[in-house]
């Protein structure tokens, strides 16, 4: 796999801890979106230096092949993160098979970046990973997020119960999977 590709219209990159800031600014700018529908923050996290050793762990981990964080751009902005695509807990031998996430800037909603980005990476998960099945998970009532799974080919499995804790919450989750059509 590649550390950078280009869709129609968007940039996918993996990045170094020199990108701190960019991607600190990224999760400022949605804090109240992104916090309603992922694990609660250490209390470090909205530093460069968290991000910094984030950034520094995923690189190493893609550079292992067991977890790839995109970063995702507009093409003619290059400089602003407009969202994330990750492929992480890739599970190789008997099951062949990963979870996908994503998040987008609330500015870029309804451009089709996100099932631009999500058909782009499913295409690598199977062509280039050879993985067998993916899997994805959205709160039940997060209807945008479970019409884009659906949009990208996606089907939905069933309810995981108590599935994530999320604002001090377990909270269900609905489980999408999508499998490798070859």
């Amino acid at each position: 796999m590649l550390f950078a590709y280009e869709t129609e219209r968007l940039l996918l990159k993996i990045i170094k801890p020199d990108q701190a800031d960019a991607v600190l600014d990224f999760y400022m700018r949605d804090k109240e979106l992104f916090e309603k529908f992922e694990p609660d923050r250490m209390p470090n996290f909205y530093t460069r230096q968290f991000q910094r050793q984030m950034l520094l762990f995923e690189y190493n981990m893609a550079v292992q092949g067991t977890l790839f964080r995109f970063y995702v751009y507009e093409k003619e902005h290059p400089e602003r993160i407009i969202g994330t695509i990750c492929v992480h807990h890739i599970t190789r031998g008997f099951s062949e098979q990963c979870e996908v996430g994503y998040k987008f800037s609330s500015a870029y909603h309804h451009r089709g970046y996100a099932t631009e980005s999500l058909r782009f990476i499913m295409d690598l998960v199977f062509r280039d990973l050879k993985l067998h099945r993916a899997m994805a998970w959205a709160l039940p009532d997060n209807t945008a997020s479970i019409r884009l799974l659906e949009r990208v080919g996606f089907v939905y499995e069933g309810i995981c119960h108590d599935y994530m804790m999320l604002n001090q919450k377990w909270r269900d989750h609905a489980q999408f999977c999508m499998i490798n059509p070859d």
